[in-house]
C-alpha cells in the first residue's frame, strides 16, 4: 500500500472542479500536458531535492528518494509522487510536492487529505 500525491498544472484543477465526471483524472485528455520548459524544471527541481533518475519507461521518467522511500513517476501530464506508509515518506513526498507549487503554475492534489490544496 502506499500515500499517493499528484502535482498538475493549475488549468487541470481549474478543469476538474469544473466537471462533474467522477473519474476526471482517469481520462488523461482532462489533464493539462506540462509545457517543455515547465516538464525541464521538474526534473531539475527533483534532482535538486535529492530524487534519483532510475529509468525512462513509455510511461515517463520514474526517480527514487531511497533516504525517504519516496518513488517518483514524472509523465507529460503530470508529477506523481508515491511514498510508503511511513510518517518520514509521507511528509516528504507532500512537502516536496507542496514546495513545487511556489511558481502558481502547479498544484497539488492529495486524494487521502480531501483532494486539493489550498493556501
Amino acid at each position: 500500500m502506499s500515500y499517493d500525491i499528484q502535482l498538475f498544472r493549475t488549468e487541470t484543477k481549474e478543469r476538474e472542479q469544473l466537471s462533474k465526471d467522477e473519474n476526471f483524472f482517469d481520462h488523461e485528455e482532462n489533464l493539462e500536458p506540462f509545457t517543455e520548459e515547465q516538464f525541464n524544471k521538474l526534473k531539475k527541481r527533483l534532482e535538486g531535492y535529492g530524487y534519483e533518475l532510475i529509468k525512462e519507461s513509455e510511461h515517463g521518467l520514474e526517480y527514487k528518494n531511497k533516504e525517504h522511500g519516496v518513488d517518483v513517476l514524472l509523465t507529460d501530464r503530470g508529477l506523481y509522487f508515491i511514498a510508503t506508509w511511513s510518517q518520514d515518506a509521507i511528509f516528504e513526498a507532500g512537502m516536496t510536492a507542496s514546495e513545487f507549487t511556489d511558481t502558481e503554475e502547479f498544484v497539488k492534489y492529495d486524494p487521502q487529505n480531501g483532494g486539493w490544496e489550498e493556501f
